[in-house]
Parts: C-alpha cells; sequence; structure tokens
C-alpha cells in the first residue's frame, strides 16, 4: 500500500481508551474479515467488536452517534460521505468484488442471455435494498447499462426488482444463514443479484444454486473503502493496517475479493 494512503487514513484524531475496539463492516465482508480480526487478535491482545450489516445503515448508525473505530463499506460513497462531515478521516480502498447472478436450478439462464431472463416478466429478480446496501445500488447501476443493451430495460428492470435484502425493514434469515442462500433456499426469488463472494457463500448453502456471470456489457464492479472514524480506539489504526497488510489482503484474496497489491 502506499505511503501517502497509509498517511491518509491516519489524518483524523485518535483516542487512548481501554473500551474494547469497535468495529463496523459490510455483510458482504463478515466471513473474510472475521478470519482478518481472528488472525489480526493472534499477533495483538485487543478486544474486538465487529458487527456486519448493509453499509448505508452503518453509515446512518454512525451519524447518529453510535461509537464506531473503523468502518469498512462496500462502496466508496458512504465513508467518503463521513469524511466531508468531518465525521472520519480520508478514504483507502482496500478490495473490490463483481456483481454475479444466483439462480435457481430449474431458471435456464446463462452469460449470454441474462438479460432476456432477468426482464422475463415471469421471472421474480431480487436484490438488495438501493441506498440501505451498496449491493442495491450496484444492481441498479446494472440496470442503467442494461439500457445501452436493450431500450427500455432499466425501467422495466427498475420497476420488477425485489428488494429483499438490506433494508431496515428487509426479513432477516436464521442465525448462522447466508441470506442470500436463505432467500433463495426459501424460494423468494427465481434469479438473484449480489456480489460473487455473497453467491458462493450462497451456493455452497444451497448447493443446487447456479452462479452466473455477468456479461461484459452489462458488468458493474465493486470498490470497498475503508476509514477511521473520529476519536478511534488506540487499536483500530492498527487493524486498518493488517486489512492492508499482504497477510489481510491475502485472505480477503481467498474468499474471492479483488486486492489491491501494496
Amino acid at each position: 500500500m502506499k505511503s501517502w494512503m497509509i498517511v491518509g487514513l491516519l489524518a483524523c484524531p485518535a483516542m487512548a481508551h481501554a473500551a474494547e475496539l469497535e468495529f463496523r463492516a459490510a455483510g458482504s465482508l463478515k466471513t473474510a474479515m472475521s478470519e482478518v480480526i481472528g488472525q489480526y487478535q493472534q499477533q495483538v491482545d485487543v478486544d474486538i467488536n465487529a458487527q456486519f450489516a448493509p453499509s448505508g445503515l452503518l453509515r446512518k448508525r454512525i451519524e447518529q452517534g453510535e461509537q464506531v473505530d473503523l468502518y469498512a463499506s462496500a462502496n466508496m460513497k458512504h465513508p467518503n460521505t463521513l469524511h466531508a462531515a468531518n465525521q472520519a478521516g480520508p478514504v483507502v480502498e482496500f478490495a473490490g468484488n463483481n456483481l454475479c447472478a444466483l439462480a435457481q436450478q430449474s431458471v435456464e439462464v446463462d452469460s449470454n442471455n441474462l438479460l432476456a431472463v432477468m426482464l422475463n416478466q415471469k421471472i421474480r429478480l431480487g436484490t438488495s435494498t438501493p441506498k440501505a446496501d451498496p449491493a442495491g445500488d450496484y444492481a441498479w447501476q446494472l440496470f442503467n447499462r442494461a439500457e445501452s443493451v436493450q431500450q427500455g430495460a432499466e425501467a422495466a428492470l427498475q420497476s420488477k426488482a425485489l428488494q429483499l435484502t438490506g433494508g431496515e425493514n428487509s426479513a432477516k434469515p436464521p442465525k448462522g444463514r447466508n441470506p442470500y442462500g436463505w432467500v433463495m433456499g426459501e424460494q423468494q426469488a427465481d434469479l438473484f443479484l449480489t456480489y460473487c463472494t455473497n453467491a458462493v457463500l450462497a451456493q455452497k448453502e444451497v448447493p443446487s444454486l447456479k452462479i452466473i456471470k455477468v456479461p461484459s456489457e452489462l458488468a458493474v464492479g465493486a470498490t470497498y473503502g475503508l476509514t477511521l472514524v473520529n476519536d478511534y480506539h488506540k487499536e483500530a489504526a492498527g487493524l486498518a493496517m493488517f486489512i492492508l497488510s499482504s497477510q489481510g489482503q491475502a485472505i480477503l484474496a481467498k474468499y474471492g475479493f479483488e486486492t489491491r497489491a501494496e
């Protein structure tokens, strides 16, 4: 990681307090970051309270005064908004992801006909909730790209999309279940747009699900941002640096995230 990025990340004030480190991260990071935290705690004696949820809802909680030390978002917009409001330091890009489609076994779909299948009125298309969850925002970006392929596609996809996850009022899966594996296992959608990393985890729970690569003309990439929130725990910078280190990046890469070379 370039030195200017490291200096920028540490630009907001730290607070030397004894409470546990409060870490908030996008739900799509849960499995990978849980391992990152475990590895870090083998090296540093620090209590970490990690909570995972849609990035937009986490940002709202920080804006409303929740004590958070380190925030990892599935987009750059939410942490940059906190930085612009002087609530957090500069934002560093630390990982990337892409959208894939999860499909029920009965749906005849591949990359070549994905758009036609999504537009089929008989197909229930699931997404996360825009604004609350960046995965929903990225789905809407895909809909926008679809407009350049087929006129009227954007409005049609927006109107039929079932916003099943990531919102404040979205149904919660049973404890320990992958939200997308649960939604698809419960037959709430025929096709669901989510991060490719989420799709892999969902397929592990529901092996019958198919993962469809989004064709290049529709492809949307996700950029993940990391920031230290003002008055952060003294060890939060250490955890941030570990996430950016070769060891932290290797763990993220193992779970399918695109990582940034040092």
